[in-house]
C-alpha cells in the first residue's frame, strides 16, 4: 500500500505518491540471484515508530506495543482505491520463494515455478493495457478502505479529504499468480461495484484462499525501509494462499478507465523483519 498523507499540511501530491514505478520485475519462471539473508546492513533502524508493513504473516511474534484502534470491517467503511505490486510485499505461506532486493523484489507464489508454456504466454505480446505484469509473474492487490466520507478515486488521496485528515484505515490484501488462462480467477470481478449501504465497495475481495491474517501495520512502498519508517496507522488483512488470475483481465481493467486511473503495477516495500518494528499478531 503506497503511502497516505499524516494531515492535510502535507502536500496531497508528493506525500500520497510513494511509487510511480513501471517497472518490471524479473521474470517469475527465473530463479532469482539473492536470497533474503545475503544482503549488506543498510543502517540502523527507525525508532518511535508504530508497527511497520510489510511483514512475514507466519511470523506471529513482535516487540512493538505501539497500540491504535482497529478499524472496521471493510463493509462498514468506504473503498477508496484498488492498486496492484509486482512481486507480493508480504510473505506467506502460499507466496514464500523470495524474489531478491530493491523496488522490484518482494516474494512469489510457491506455484511460480510449475507453469506450462501455454500459461506464460503473453497473449498481448507485451502490448497488454497493464504494464509492469506479465503472465508468471506475482502481485500483491490492495483494496484499500477508509472511514471518510469519500468516493473512490485516483491515488490514496482519495482516502481523506479535508474533514477526514486522519482516517481510520484497513487494507485487504490477496496475492496472485498471474497466468495466461481464461479458467482463472477474472480480475473485473474484484473491481470497484458502486454503493452498497451507502458505502462505497469492490464487487466482491477473495474469500476462499484462507482465513486472512489481520495485524496492526502502516502504509507501505518504495518509499520505506526499516530505516525509513511510515508513520500511518493500518489495519491489514492478508490472505495466506495464492490464487491463479488470468492476465487478460487485468489488461481489461487497465483498458477500461477505472476509477481510480491504475494502468501499471508498483513496486515492493521490503518485508520488515526487526521485532521492534512489527506488531504482536494475537
Amino acid at each position: 500500500m503506497r503511502v497516505l498523507a499524516l494531515t492535510l499540511a502535507l502536500c496531497p501530491v508528493t506525500a500520497l505518491a510513494s511509487d510511480n514505478s513501471h517497472g518490471a520485475p524479473a521474470p517469475a519462471h527465473a530463479a532469482p540471484s539473492h536470497t533474503a539473508h545475503d544482503l549488506p546492513d543498510p543502517g540502523p533502524l527507525c525508532e518511535g515508530f508504530g508497527p511497520q508493513t510489510p511483514r512475514d504473516i507466519g511470523n506471529y511474534h513482535g516487540a512493538n506495543h505501539r497500540v491504535f484502534t482497529t478499524a472496521p470491517p471493510a463493509s462498514s467503511l468506504n473503498l477508496c482505491n484498488i492498486h496492484t505490486h509486482t512481486n507480493a510485499e508480504h510473505k506467506g505461506p502460499g507466496f514464500s520463494i523470495y524474489a531478491g532486493p530493491g523496488d522490484h523484489g518482494g516474494y512469489m507464489c510457491n506455484e511460480s515455478y510449475d507453469l506450462t508454456p501455454a500459461e506464460l504466454e503473453d497473449p498481448a505480446h507485451g502490448h497488454g493495457g497493464f504494464h509492469g505484469v506479465k503472465p508468471g509473474d506475482t502481485i500483491e492487490v490492495h483494496w484499500v478502505h477508509t472511514s471518510c466520507e469519500v468516493g473512490p478515486g485516483p491515488g490514496l488521496g482519495s482516502c481523506l479529504s479535508s474533514a477526514c485528515a486522519n482516517p481510520q484505515l484497513r487494507v485487504e490484501a490477496q496475492v496472485f499468480l498471474v497466468v495466461n488462462d481464461p479458467n482463472a480467477l477474472n480480475f473485473m470481478d474484484y473491481v470497484y461495484g458502486g454503493e452498497v449501504n451507502g458505502l462505497h465497495q469492490a464487487k466482491r475481495i477473495p474469500s476462499d484462499t484462507g482465513t486472512p491474517v489481520v495485524f496492526a501495520g502502516s502504509t507501505t512502498g518504495t518509499t520505506y525501509s526499516q530505516q525509513i519508517c511510515s508513520p500511518l496507522q493500518v489495519t491489514w488483512s492478508v490472505r495466506p494462499r495464492c490464487a491463479r488470475l488470468d492476465i487478460s483481465s487485468l489488461y481489461e481493467w487497465g483498458e477500461s478507465q477505472n476509477v481510480f486511473a491504475e494502468e501499471h503495477s508498483h513496486g515492493v516495500r521490503q518485508l520488515v523483519t526487526a521485532p521492534s518494528l512489527l506488531a504482536p499478531i494475537r
